[in-house]
This record gives C-alpha cells, structure tokens and sequence, in this order.
C-alpha cells in the first residue's frame, strides 16, 4: 500500500459529482431507495467514467489497486460503502479505485472506532506505513507495533485482516520482488564511490517500487535493513535528502 496525492477535480467534473450527490440525497428520502442500483446505473455515465480516469492517472502509471498496490485497479471503490453511506456516494474524497479481489474481501465491511471514524487505512488521506509493516520473509504486510504504546495499530490489523493482506500468495510474492530490487539497486549505489545526484536517486528508487515499498524502508522499519543502513551511512546527505522527499 502507498500513499496516493489526490488530484483536484476540473471544475465540470466536480459539478457532475455534486449533482449526482444531490440527486442521490433526494431519492433517498423515499422508501425503496437502492444505492446499489443507482450506482450501476451511472457507472457508465460520461461524468463517472472521467472520473475514473483522473482516479487511474492517481494511481500511477500501472494503474495498481489503492489496497494492495499488486493487481490491476478494475473499478471504482467506495471507501466508505455505497450500501451503508450513500451520502459519501458520489463524494470525490470517498473514491478509490481497487482490484477485484480487493473490492470482493472489503465488500460492505467498514469497521469503525467508538468515535465513528474509520479503522481501516484511506491511502488517499494519511501514509499507509504509519500503520503498516513489512515482513521480508513472508512478504506479508501486517499490522505495526508502536513501542510507545506497547499496542499494534487498530487501523493496521484491521485493514489487513479485512483485505487478507497477510494471506494472499501472489500479492506477498510481488512485495518480496520489489522488496529484493530495492535492496539490490540500493546496494550496487552503496558500492561506488561516486555519489549520482538526488533526483537521479529518487527517480530510480520510484520507478523500481511497484509496491510502494519506499514509504517501510525510509520512514519505516525498513530503514534498518542493511541495504539501506549501508546507504544511510555511507551517503548520509542523499539519504535524508531522499527520505524528506518521499513523505
């Protein structure tokens, strides 16, 4: 999981989303209401499917799942379910999009805090690394454990217990990937004796990361990996340069 900088909305199409919104506020008034079947209806709509697009650019030039960033983003997620919050329906903060077998696992599931906010990770609003972690063995994605707290982060093992993150074979065999070619392109940097510019770092580093490994390993428990504590030691003004820019 990384974390996606959301795009603004041009105007038209921020006016199309506000009047399906109104649209959907006012049929829900009556009885019989189905936001399901409202959805499937405009899904296809001009408006929607420009939508889509801008939700595809944000996720990157593989157009990856905002969940586990390994399979192909199919369709628009709600984050706040459709079924149980259609006043978040059509509300642009609200849209994602998610591969299928992501979308099947959340489903209607949205698990909330006594204070009505949600425990699963948004990685449109907040670094999905603050509470994640990354097993290098396993390649599973689980829950972090803050020392300060002694406690593991409630937003962390939810989401990874709704979207199976720690039980999906294909997906931890893609982070185990990327995890090795960072670690590897990172190493072959630590060898030399020449520094290459910071740019050229981080433009590396971004393109080799299909899973958005960079948010563990340089805010993360991975920064520790040896790797990089090489990297961090022997190049100590390109690696602060590159952990300030990957925030």
């Amino acid at each position: 999981m990384r974390r996606i900088e959301r795009e603004d909305l041009a105007p038209e199409m921020a006016d199309a989303l506000r009047l399906l919104q109104e649209e959907v506020e006012n049929l829900s008034e009556h009885e019989g209401f189905d936001p399901g079947e409202h959805w499937k209806r405009k899904r296809t709509s001009q408006p929607i499917l420009a939508v889509y697009a801008v939700l595809k650019l944000m996720a990157g030039p593989r157009e990856r799942c905002m969940y586990c960033v390994d399979s192909a983003g199919s369709d628009i997620e709600h984050f706040w379910p459709k079924g149980a919050h259609s006043d978040r329906m059509y509300i642009w903060e609200n849209l994602l999009v998610a591969c299928a077998p992501c979308g099947r696992f959340k489903g209607q599931q949205f698990p909330l805090a006594a204070d009505g906010s949600p425990l699963l990770i948004d990685p449109s609003a907040e670094d999905p690394w603050e509470h994640l972690d990354f097993n290098p063995e396993t390649g599973n994605l689980n829950a972090r454990f803050y020392v300060a707290t002694g406690a593991y982060s409630a937003k962390g093992e939810n989401t990874v217990t709704v979207l199976h993150l720690d039980k999906r074979e294909g997906v931890s065999a893609g982070f185990r990937k990327t995890y090795r070619r960072l670690c590897g392109l990172v190493r072959d940097w630590s060898d030399q004796d020449e520094q290459m510019e910071v740019g050229d770092y981080l433009e590396r580093l971004r393109e080799a990361d299909d899973h958005g490994l960079l948010g563990w390993f340089l805010h993360g428990a991975g920064e520790n990996e040896p790797a990089f504590a090489r990297f961090r030691e022997r190049f100590p003004d390109a690696w602060r340069a590159c952990r300030d820019s990957c925030r």
